[in-house]
């Protein structure tokens, strides 16, 4: 797979990534409060996932979602 991230596409992925983990992680560990109960807890896992696939795609400068939709915003290869 090519590379498909660059910019500012792949600049607000290092920021919203690190984010959101860090989001996700404090609300798995009780010390936010994101929503009550299990619908808190899904979207605690859900910001911590989103915030690692973000890290991912930001660092290796490839997303499969970008390859399938056809997006490229990575102006060197």
């Amino acid at each position: 797979m090519d590379k498909n991230v660059g910019g500012y596409d792949r600049i607000a992925r290092l920021v919203a990534g690190p984010i959101l983990l860090a989001l996700g992680i404090a609300a798995l560990a009780g010390m936010v409060t994101l929503a009550e109960g299990t619908t808190g807890t899904a979207l605690a896992a859900i910001a911590a996932l989103i915030g690692v696939v973000f890290l991912g795609t930001a660092l290796t400068q490839k997303c499969p979602l970008n390859s399938l939709l056809g997006i490229d915003t990575c102006p060197v290869r």
